[in-house]
């Protein structure tokens, strides 16, 4: 029978490897294995970090935009065109990566760089912008990126508020006056896999903000600032989402796109495997491998290995995932589409050495063990 390809679809290996690298050291694996293998290396994302790289890799152009970092530093940050459609990565100007010499600043980081990577987006005529908002610096609730884009946030006393969400308490008004005409007509897709509410037990600020560096009295001040900003929110618009699935997102990111931008709420992983057109990547596989740093419970709440090995299996195409550790069940995996999994720690333990020779055990886990097993006999 003769041999179909092998797609191979990580997400990255996140302190360790980029997807595209990871894509790369399995593909060196299995054509160890069996040099005659066609390997279609298809790096994916689920709208947090590596998105950018996922959809360049895939075709799109990337055009470079200098942006206010999380705490106002000047940097550098990417988008992601083709034709008339933009993808603009949270992670890219607001997120923990570009905080300087990354120092924490859960009550000052804002998202100010991501609404200058939408107006750049807009300024280049694209219409619809896929905004994928994960791993924010802080907890701002967007206040920064509708600021980036015209609009208001005002204290009592009429002026603007400072960047960051230890500010947001001090909200009384929302001028929406000047907000960017050109968002109404576009159509603005959040990415993202995160259905959290903006407040409450499971919002933003209570399970994100520890997460970037916020202590228990740090957090009751970003949920008092979150509160206050979806009152000014609700009385500007005569919309109140707070309680919508994602309006947490990425420190309350999502209240601001949900409600001020109109945007529409996509599973992250989904919207990136429609931009790489990883359907037609399967068209005639004989496998697909995906794989991410930690294959755990979070993964079954929808993490791009799982949408991977859904779209596989909607094709007939069987699918399995490396992974730096995977602690779900047989069961598990096999309820998720997954036929097997295989982790770096069975061939080392430690998990520090895993990390830092993550490229090489790769390569041995996909020539020793994966190809093996799938590809039928070797040379």
């Amino acid at each position: 029978m003769a041999m179909g390809h092998v797609v191979v679809a990580p997400d990255t290996f996140k302190g360790s490897l980029s997807a595209i690298e990871v894509a790369s050291r399995i593909g060196a694996g299995l054509h160890r294995y069996r040099p005659d293998v066609d390997v279609a290396p298809v790096p994916i994302a689920d709208g947090g970090e590596g998105t950018i790289d996922a959809v360049l890799a895939a075709g799109f152009t990337a055009q470079r935009v200098l942006v206010t970092g999380p705490t106002g530093e000047p940097l550098r940050a990417s988008i992601a065109i083709r034709g008339r459609t933009a993808v603009v990565e949270l992670a890219a100007a607001s997120g923990l990566q570009r905080l300087p010499g990354r120092r924490e600043a859960p009550m000052t980081a804002g998202s100010y760089g991501t609404g200058e990577l939408v107006t750049a987006a807009l300024d280049a005529s694209c219409t619809t912008i896929v905004l994928g908002i994960g791993g924010s610096a802080g907890t701002d609730g967007g206040a920064g990126l509708v600021s980036a884009l015209g609009a208001r946030l005002l204290d009592g006393r009429g002026e603007p508020l400072p960047p960051g969400g230890a500010a947001l308490a001090e909200a009384r008004q929302l001028d929406l006056s000047r907000l960017d005409p050109r968002i109404g007509p576009a159509t603005i897709v959040l990415a993202s896999d995160v259905d959290n509410p903006l407040l409450g037990p499971q919002g933003a600020a209570a399970v994100y903000a520890p997460q970037k560096g916020a202590s228990p009295a740090e957090v009751s001040r970003l949920e008092a600032g979150l509160l206050r900003l979806a009152d000014v929110v609700a009385e500007a618009t005569g919309t109140d989402l707070r309680t919508a699935p994602g309006a947490g997102a990425a420190g309350g990111v999502g209240l601001a796109c949900l409600t001020l931008l109109g945007a529409r709420r996509v599973p992250g992983i989904e919207v990136i495997l429609d931009l790489v057109g990883f359907d037609r990547r399967l068209a005639g596989a004989r496998l697909v491998v995906t794989g991410e740093g930690s294959l755990d419970e979070q993964s079954l709440r929808g993490k791009a290995p799982i949408g991977v090995a859904r779209a596989a299996a909607r094709l007939g195409v069987p699918a399995v995932a490396v992974a730096g550790r995977c602690t779900l069940s047989a069961a598990q995996l096999r309820a998720a589409g997954l036929r097997a999994a295989y982790p770096l720690s069975t061939l080392e333990p430690d998990p520090e050495r895993c990390i830092r020779q993550a490229d090489v055990l790769l390569e041995r886990l996909a020539a020793d063990r994966v190809g093996p097993d799938w590809l039928g006999g070797g040379p």
